[in-house]
């Protein structure tokens, strides 16, 4: 038996739409916006009431709607690069389309951008939000660990001060007490430390229920569940992280896998090969997926997206504050950075049972390298694939079905 579509996913998809209609009647109601990166601290957001739209949620519905070409026109057209950090710049560059253009009427103008400085491109595109007049960009700084620990994702949970240290944890905690001042200031809203607790407890409670999905998918043979489903059931509730109805959506996704796998379904009966997909989900081409399901028996059963959410966002302490901190300072290392990533990648590769990975690396993905020997040398071959997951252009969709079919063929296959 294969499952098409799951309800959790379709629910996802349903919220978001109304939620952002919603959003749009409140901000020209008046109500300040954010627009968010990944990589910040959107708790704090959270406790504080203040709507919020996380910028690579957005730049990838852009890409879904295939408007990632056009909205990167518009910043050429504007005199800026239209070739690197695509990811950061879609968002920017879809403001410019007229609202009958954009998906779902547009963005509405943010008066905050709020990002970590992760490179001088990176900051240049958040520096151009700032420059239209409305917009005030707070940015965080980028720190970076003298060591790995080993097994990080046993240790980030409650030993946090021991995985990322002090001096990093001490730096972004006074950011965050710092980026607390700025939005009062520029809100005149009140920030609660109890509230941020309360927004932290649900945020915990749905990492365990992520937690749980992930350990069951990987348990069982065969996938019953593929990644295209996975992504959207997971990634929609991240952000909306620390709400009750984020939290239900998390253990609402545990439980419809679960009735799956008692039922012994699959989403390929005749699987033959297990796959991971490292990097960010192509946006523009989502159906990949489940192409080489149909055509190959190859399925996609793992994605950095439940898998993080399992490993790398519970975080327990006595002091919220601090406990965020240690959520979002190594952020990227647990992504990227090598004695990080290649040592939880090739746990979740042999956990998950996978035969092969595809291994997505844009050109602002460090430790690409590192990743991709880890795992060969784990035994498990990789086809690594040099794309923007954000831009259309940057691959062409027969050329990768075709290098990822040759891989099936004489790597894994033979």
């Amino acid at each position: 038996m294969s499952i098409k579509r799951l309800d959790s996913a379709s629910r996802a998809s349903a919220y978001q739409k109304a939620w952002f209609a919603s959003l749009q009647e409140t901000v020209a109601l008046g109500a300040p916006l954010a627009l968010v990166n990944a990589d910040a601290p959107q708790e704090i957001l959270r406790a504080m009431d203040i709507p919020y739209v996380v910028n690579q949620w957005w730049a990838s519905v852009v890409s879904a709607k295939r408007l990632a070409d056009r909205s990167l026109d518009a910043l050429r057209g504007r005199g800026f690069p239209d070739y690197s950090r695509q990811y950061d710049a879609v968002s920017f560059g879809a403001s410019h389309l007229r609202p009958e253009e954009a998906p779902w009427g547009g963005l509405p103008i943010p008066d905050f951008v709020i990002a970590e400085n992760s490179s001088d491109s990176a900051r240049k595109v958040f520096d151009l939000w700032a420059e239209s007049g409305k917009t005030t960009f707070f940015p965080f700084e980028r720190s970076s660990g003298v060591r790995a620990p080993g097994q990080w994702w046993e240790l980030v949970p409650r030993k946090w001060e021991e995985a990322f240290g002090a001096d990093r944890l001490d730096l972004m905690t006074d950011e965050n007490w710092q980026l607390v001042e700025f939005l009062e200031q520029g809100t005149g809203r009140t920030f609660d430390l109890a509230r941020l607790s309360e927004v932290m407890d649900l945020v915990n409670e749905q990492a365990e229920w992520n937690r749980r999905t992930r350990d069951l998918l990987a348990a069982t043979r065969p996938a019953p569940i593929g990644v295209h489903d996975i992504i959207n059931s997971v990634m929609i509730p991240q952000w909306h992280r620390g709400t009750v109805w984020a939290r239900d959506a998390a253990k609402s996704l545990y439980e419809e896998v679960q009735v799956a796998v008692d039922r012994g379904e699959a989403v390929c009966p005749g699987e033959k090969t297990r796959l991971m997909w490292i990097g960010r989900g192509l946006w523009f081409d989502m159906d990949l997926y489940s192409r080489f399901e149909e055509e190959y028996g190859a399925v996609f059963v793992w994605s950095m997206y439940l898998a993080i959410a399992a490993d790398g966002y519970p975080r327990y302490g006595d002091d919220p504050m601090r406990a965020l901190a240690a959520r979002f300072a190594g952020f990227t290392d647990q992504l990227y950075m090598p004695g990080w990533a290649d040592e939880w990648y090739v746990k979740e590769a042999l956990t998950h049972g996978v035969d092969g990975v595809v291994h997505l690396v844009a050109d602002d993905v460090p430790g690409a390298h590192f990743t991709t020997e880890a795992l060969e040398e784990a035994g498990i071959p990789v086809l690594e694939i040099r794309a923007s997951n954000a831009d259309p252009r940057s691959t062409n969709a027969a050329a990768l079905s075709g290098a990822i079919e040759e891989f099936l063929t004489t790597r894994i296959r033979a």
